[in-house]
Protein backbone atom coordinates (compact mmCIF):
# COMPACT_ATOMS: atom_id res chain seq x y z
CA UNK A 1 0.00 0.00 0.00
CA UNK A 2 1.25 3.45 -1.28
CA UNK A 3 0.21 7.19 -0.20
CA UNK A 4 -1.66 7.94 3.17
CA UNK A 5 -2.38 4.31 3.98
CA UNK A 6 1.44 3.27 3.47
CA UNK A 7 2.38 0.00 4.98
CA UNK A 8 -1.14 -0.69 6.25
CA UNK A 9 -2.04 -4.91 5.70
CA UNK A 10 -5.56 -5.19 4.31
CA UNK A 11 -7.36 -8.96 5.36
CA UNK A 12 -7.95 -11.09 2.49
CA UNK A 13 -10.10 -13.87 3.02
CA UNK A 14 -9.14 -17.32 3.59
CA UNK A 15 -9.01 -19.80 0.82
CA UNK A 16 -8.67 -20.37 -2.88
CA UNK A 17 -11.94 -18.16 -3.74
CA UNK A 18 -9.88 -15.18 -4.59
CA UNK A 19 -7.30 -14.01 -6.65
CA UNK A 20 -5.55 -11.06 -5.54
CA UNK A 21 -3.58 -8.50 -7.67
CA UNK A 22 -0.13 -9.56 -7.35
CA UNK A 23 1.92 -6.79 -5.96
CA UNK A 24 4.25 -6.32 -8.50
CA UNK A 25 1.08 -5.83 -10.88
CA UNK A 26 -0.66 -3.98 -8.95
CA UNK A 27 2.68 -2.03 -8.16
CA UNK A 28 2.68 -1.60 -12.45
CA UNK A 29 -0.94 -0.35 -12.66
CA UNK A 30 -0.89 2.55 -10.15
CA UNK A 31 2.79 3.76 -11.58
CA UNK A 32 0.27 4.44 -14.68
CA UNK A 33 -2.63 5.73 -13.22
CA UNK A 34 -1.09 7.80 -10.54
CA UNK A 35 -1.35 11.00 -12.54
CA UNK A 36 -5.34 10.56 -13.31
CA UNK A 37 -5.86 9.02 -9.20
CA UNK A 38 -6.29 12.20 -7.65
CA UNK A 39 -9.63 13.58 -7.24
CA UNK A 40 -10.81 10.92 -9.26
CA UNK A 41 -14.27 8.64 -8.32
CA UNK A 42 -13.03 5.26 -8.78
CA UNK A 43 -15.38 1.97 -9.56
CA UNK A 44 -13.84 -1.53 -8.61
CA UNK A 45 -15.82 -4.63 -10.26
CA UNK A 46 -15.41 -7.96 -8.83
CA UNK A 47 -13.59 -6.62 -5.96
CA UNK A 48 -12.81 -9.07 -3.71
CA UNK A 49 -10.92 -7.37 -0.94
CA UNK A 50 -11.03 -4.04 -2.51
CA UNK A 51 -7.10 -3.81 -2.81
CA UNK A 52 -6.99 -1.78 -6.01
CA UNK A 53 -9.75 0.98 -5.20
CA UNK A 54 -8.27 0.76 -1.88
CA UNK A 55 -4.75 2.00 -3.39
CA UNK A 56 -6.65 4.86 -5.35
CA UNK A 57 -8.15 6.29 -2.25
CA UNK A 58 -4.76 5.73 -0.57
CA UNK A 59 -2.97 7.70 -3.79
CA UNK A 60 -5.97 10.75 -3.64
CA UNK A 61 -9.31 9.55 -5.44
CA UNK A 62 -12.12 11.21 -4.04
CA UNK A 63 -14.44 8.41 -3.83
CA UNK A 64 -14.81 4.90 -4.37
CA UNK A 65 -17.34 2.22 -5.10
CA UNK A 66 -17.05 -1.20 -4.84
CA UNK A 67 -19.29 -4.54 -6.20
CA UNK A 68 -18.57 -8.03 -5.30
CA UNK A 69 -21.27 -10.56 -4.72
CA UNK A 70 -19.04 -12.79 -2.12
CA UNK A 71 -20.82 -11.30 1.10
CA UNK A 72 -17.67 -12.81 2.87
CA UNK A 73 -15.74 -10.34 0.69
CA UNK A 74 -18.09 -7.60 1.51
CA UNK A 75 -17.36 -7.64 5.14
CA UNK A 76 -14.06 -7.34 4.30
CA UNK A 77 -14.00 -4.44 2.01
CA UNK A 78 -15.96 -2.84 4.81
CA UNK A 79 -13.32 -4.05 7.47
CA UNK A 80 -10.31 -2.89 5.20
CA UNK A 81 -12.22 0.44 4.48
CA UNK A 82 -12.28 1.13 8.13
CA UNK A 83 -8.89 -0.16 9.01
CA UNK A 84 -7.45 2.48 5.98
CA UNK A 85 -9.41 4.93 7.35
CA UNK A 86 -11.69 5.18 4.16
CA UNK A 87 -15.01 3.88 5.47
CA UNK A 88 -16.40 7.45 4.26
CA UNK A 89 -15.13 7.63 1.01
CA UNK A 90 -16.10 3.91 -0.33
CA UNK A 91 -19.45 2.53 -1.00
CA UNK A 92 -20.08 -1.17 -0.92
CA UNK A 93 -22.24 -2.72 -3.22
CA UNK A 94 -22.50 -6.80 -2.53
CA UNK A 95 -24.06 -7.73 -5.76
CA UNK A 96 -23.53 -9.69 -8.93
CA UNK A 97 -21.53 -7.07 -10.77
CA UNK A 98 -24.26 -7.50 -13.94
CA UNK A 99 -27.12 -6.90 -12.06
CA UNK A 100 -25.44 -3.43 -10.45
CA UNK A 101 -24.67 -2.57 -13.76
CA UNK A 102 -28.07 -2.81 -14.79
CA UNK A 103 -29.86 -1.13 -12.21
CA UNK A 104 -27.17 1.71 -11.14
CA UNK A 105 -27.26 5.28 -11.48
CA UNK A 106 -29.37 6.86 -9.10
CA UNK A 107 -27.53 10.32 -8.91
CA UNK A 108 -26.22 9.76 -13.10
CA UNK A 109 -22.43 9.62 -11.57
CA UNK A 110 -19.92 8.50 -14.01
CA UNK A 111 -16.73 7.19 -12.90
CA UNK A 112 -12.62 8.17 -14.06
CA UNK A 113 -11.11 4.83 -13.18
CA UNK A 114 -12.77 1.13 -13.43
CA UNK A 115 -10.99 -1.73 -11.73
CA UNK A 116 -12.10 -5.24 -12.99
CA UNK A 117 -10.67 -7.90 -12.17
CA UNK A 118 -13.17 -11.11 -12.92
CA UNK A 119 -12.77 -14.15 -12.05
CA UNK A 120 -10.15 -16.17 -15.02
CA UNK A 121 -11.96 -17.79 -17.98
CA UNK A 122 -15.06 -17.41 -17.09
CA UNK A 123 -15.87 -14.62 -20.49
CA UNK A 124 -16.76 -12.30 -18.07
CA UNK A 125 -14.60 -9.31 -19.17
CA UNK A 126 -16.58 -8.96 -22.42
CA UNK A 127 -19.91 -8.86 -21.36
CA UNK A 128 -18.59 -6.54 -18.81
CA UNK A 129 -16.91 -3.81 -20.91
CA UNK A 130 -20.61 -3.93 -22.80
CA UNK A 131 -22.58 -3.35 -20.08
CA UNK A 132 -20.10 -0.47 -18.73
CA UNK A 133 -20.77 1.19 -22.58
CA UNK A 134 -24.70 0.76 -22.67
CA UNK A 135 -24.91 2.30 -19.28
CA UNK A 136 -23.14 5.01 -19.43
CA UNK A 137 -20.98 5.48 -16.61
CA UNK A 138 -17.45 6.14 -17.58
CA UNK A 139 -16.68 9.59 -17.79
CA UNK A 140 -14.85 10.81 -21.41
CA UNK A 141 -11.43 9.82 -20.58
CA UNK A 142 -12.02 7.99 -18.19
CA UNK A 143 -9.95 4.74 -18.19
CA UNK A 144 -10.78 1.12 -17.61
CA UNK A 145 -8.20 -0.83 -16.19
CA UNK A 146 -9.22 -4.89 -16.90
CA UNK A 147 -6.81 -7.72 -15.60
CA UNK A 148 -7.60 -10.89 -17.06
CA UNK A 149 -5.82 -14.27 -18.46
CA UNK A 150 -3.21 -14.45 -21.15
CA UNK A 151 -5.32 -16.68 -22.56
CA UNK A 152 -8.52 -14.16 -22.64
CA UNK A 153 -7.72 -11.00 -24.70
CA UNK A 154 -10.96 -8.35 -24.97
CA UNK A 155 -11.67 -6.72 -28.22
CA UNK A 156 -9.52 -3.64 -29.01
CA UNK A 157 -12.51 -1.53 -28.56
CA UNK A 158 -16.27 -1.48 -27.64
CA UNK A 159 -17.99 1.03 -28.20
CA UNK A 160 -16.18 4.31 -27.30
CA UNK A 161 -13.91 2.36 -25.23
CA UNK A 162 -10.50 1.72 -26.92
CA UNK A 163 -7.75 -0.47 -26.05
CA UNK A 164 -4.27 1.09 -25.77
CA UNK A 165 -2.09 -0.69 -23.53
CA UNK A 166 -1.30 -4.09 -22.99
CA UNK A 167 0.96 -5.13 -20.12
CA UNK A 168 1.97 -8.82 -19.09
CA UNK A 169 2.68 -10.17 -16.30
CA UNK A 170 3.33 -14.50 -16.60
CA UNK A 171 -0.22 -15.82 -16.44
CA UNK A 172 -2.27 -12.31 -16.35
CA UNK A 173 -2.70 -9.86 -18.49
CA UNK A 174 -3.53 -6.06 -17.72
CA UNK A 175 -5.67 -4.11 -20.47
CA UNK A 176 -5.95 -0.54 -20.41
CA UNK A 177 -9.21 1.05 -21.82
CA UNK A 178 -10.10 4.85 -22.59
CA UNK A 179 -13.65 6.11 -23.18
CA UNK A 180 -13.79 8.59 -26.02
Amino acid sequence: MAGQARGMKLKTPKGLNTRPTVDSVKESIFNILNPYIPGSKVLDLFAGTGALAIEALSRGAELAYFVEENRNCCNIIRENLAHTKFLDKGVVYCRKVSNFLREFNPENIKFDIIFMDPPYSRNFIQETLQLLMENDIINDKGIVVCEHHRNEMPSDSIGNLRKIRVKNYRDTRVSFFVNG
